[in-house]
């Protein structure tokens, strides 16, 4: 048997949730090699297969989140609750963890609780300005709360336990530089580079704006436009290229290449090469997204989702923003050929997209991850 730590990492698989799970366990797969780590997710969840693509072993259970806009509908999450609590004490006993971290929603807060129960040391992570719901219900079941942004702290009851750590953002984000990024994706060195995403699976209204970005400054007019669609709306972004004269000249599996250099993919795989190419970034305000920007250090246009609880999203958003190292846009904003214009408004002024580059910078923390680990292997500082 392995004399590593055992670590039981529980997350949901969002993006947002399950990347920072990942970044902690691969700084203690560093650390220890012998290190026995496992995740827990949610058997329905759409990016459930993330975990296995790193060579970490999943289990799962059946925990479901309240919905608050229709709480009838909340009969069928009680029932989960209490068959994932089963599930969690049968993860618990089989496993045997020395310690739990919960990186936030559903899953996280039963596993939590039932690792506090059996006297396992517990911690939370928590991304985003205005916590969620999973990690403020845990927090009284944690024995230490990391914060990824300060503003957190209002929102927790107990301030002795928490840690401005800021966000764990993988290792490959401190990876590739502009220089190396552009040569390995074949973009010229002297092209304006614009990523414009909408998180891991998407977002219809940024794809649509996209694809007004791609008609009016794509074809050979110095811009490299690089759009991640969401692997769910590829094809149906695909098919609203068909009326462009531009798109697309070349298609391969879940890519299409269009004339002046324009891009379109799935899914941007390892999406850090892509941040790291970019002069300018386009995305939704998820509050790991948000930290990345920071971390790679690039100008952004930032559209927070109207569709999340409490609008949490314009609070990551104004972290960047409130520093000058980020454009807040509305929805109705980038509509109608809008964002375009705010793209060209910006690159008009190459002074000022490396300055809030520079600036973003400035807001990076980019020894989140060890913060947590340290704690994890008990070598913080008192």
């Amino acid at each position: 048997m392995s004399d590593g730590v055992r670590l039981l990492l529980a997350s949901s698989s969002t993006g947002g949730h399950i990347y920072p799970a990942l970044a902690i366990a691969g700084e203690v797969r560093e650390r220890d090699p012998d290190a026995e780590i496992l995740f827990v997710s949610a058997s329905w969840e759409i990016g459930k297969d993330i975990v296995g693509s790193y060579g970490y072993t999943q289990t799962f259970i059946d925990a479901q989140g309240f919905d608050r806009r229709h709480p009838w509908n909340n009969i069928a999450t009680l029932r989960s609750l209490v068959r994932s609590s089963k599930q969690v004490k049968t993860i618990l006993r089989d496993f045997r963890p020395d310690a739990v971290i919960g990186t936030g929603g559903h899953v996280s807060g039963p596993v939590v609780r039932g690792a506090r129960k059996q006297g396992i040391r517990t911690m939370i992570q928590e991304q985003n300005v205005l916590p969620g719901l999973a990690n403020r219900m845990a927090e009284k079941y944690a024995d230490r709360v990391f914060i990824g942004f300060s503003e957190a702290a209002a929102y927790f009851k107990e301030q002795k336990k928490i840690t401005v750590s800021g966000n764990p953002v993988r290792a490959e984000f401190f990876a590739f530089d502009r220089a190396k990024a552009r040569g390995d994706l074949g973009i010229p060195a002297e092209a304006t580079v614009v990523f414009i995403f909408g998180g891991s699976q998407g977002a219809s209204r940024i794809n649509e704006a996209a694809v007004e970005t791609i008609e009016r400054l794509g074809g050979g007019k110095g811009y490299t436009i690089l759009v991640a669609t969401g692997p769910q709306l590829y094809d149906e972004v695909l098919a609203k290229t068909k009326g462009l004269s531009l798109c697309p000249v070349n298609k391969t599996e879940g890519q299409a290449f269009c004339l002046g250099d324009v891009r379109i993919m799935g899914y941007a795989d390892p999406i850090a090469q892509y941040y790291a190419a970019a002069d300018l970034i386009v995305s939704r305000a998820g509050a790991l997204t948000v930290s990345e920007i920071a971390a790679v250090g690039r100008a952004s246009i930032l559209i927070p989702s109207p569709n999340v609880v409490n609008n949490h999203q314009l609070y990551n958003a104004m972290a960047l923003g409130d520093l000058g190292a980020a454009l807040i846009l509305g929805e109705d904003e980038i509509e109608n050929g809008g964002l375009a214009e705010w793209i060209e408004l910006l690159v008009r002024e190459p002074g000022k997209i490396k300055e809030m580059g520079e600036t973003a910078r400035t807001a990076a923390k980019p020894d989140a991850v060890k913060v947590i680990v340290d704690e994890l292997f008990g070598t913080s500082p008192a």
